[in-house]
């Protein structure tokens, strides 16, 4: 099946408003910069993303920061909302001390392993991440072997918006380096998973021990023009 679409813009085109949206990548490396730029010019609204983190852009790179600024965005599930300096502010720190946007943190840890339950089909697991703080209220606790642990929800999504260095018209992908960071479990956990890729192989050329995404999790994939 060919799953090659020619343009960013086609890609997202069916991302609707509401939908619930994974954004892959670690800080400036994975993250699918053509995809948010198309899903901007698109403006889907009311938007649910879940990331690793928003920072406002490095080097003009694009991340979900600028659907943010747009008003896209009603929910933010993360581990880092914010920069790490509090001299830097973003659009997103402005919106939620105004009251206009909705945030959950979630630790790194446990947001990697929610999208990987949601990709195996686990519904909710127990970590000892967060027991006795504020991460636990309002969520089932239990002790096991006398520590305390706490009940998180696997994470779904109805896309997800992924990054890879090589791809074929399959679905197939191969990560550059750090770029294999939350693109994996976010490409297994969404219902439509949207890939944008560096380079286009033909079906074949790729070793199948470097596939770290098989085919079976994507459905559309676009060239996208390589950051430098």
């Amino acid at each position: 099946m060919n799953k090659l679409v020619r343009s960013a813009d086609e890609a997202v085109a069916d991302i609707f408003d509401g939908a619930v949206i994974h954004f892959g990548g670690f800080a400036a490396r994975g993250v699918p910069y053509e995809l948010i730029a198309a899903l901007k010019r698109k403006g889907a609204k009311n938007l649910t993303a879940v990331c690793n983190d928003i920072w406002g852009g490095w080097r003009n790179f694009p991340d979900v920061s600028v659907l943010v600024a747009n008003r896209q965005v009603k929910k933010l599930i993360a581990t880092f909302p914010v920069p790490a300096s509090p001299l830097e502010k973003t659009p997103f720190e402005e919106q939620w001390r105004a009251g206009q946007i909705e945030l959950e943190m979630c630790p790194q840890g446990t947001l990697a392993e929610r999208l990987r339950a949601a990709g195996a089909g686990i519904p909710a697991f127990y970590t000892p991440t967060g027991a006795g703080t504020q991460f636990a209220e309002g969520k089932e606790t239990r002790a096991f072997d006398g520590r305390e642990y706490v009940l998180e929800r696997a994470l779904k999504a109805d896309f997800a918006l992924v990054h890879a260095h090589k791809g074929d018209r399959y679905g197939n992908l191969v990560y550059n380096k750090a770029a294999r960071n939350f693109n994996p479990p976010m490409a297994m956990a969404a219902r439509t998973t949207i890939a944008e890729v560096d380079i286009i192989v033909e079906p074949g050329e790729l070793d199948p021990e470097a596939v770290v995404t098989p085919g079976i999790f994507v459905e559309l994939v676009v060239r996208v023009p390589k950051k430098k």
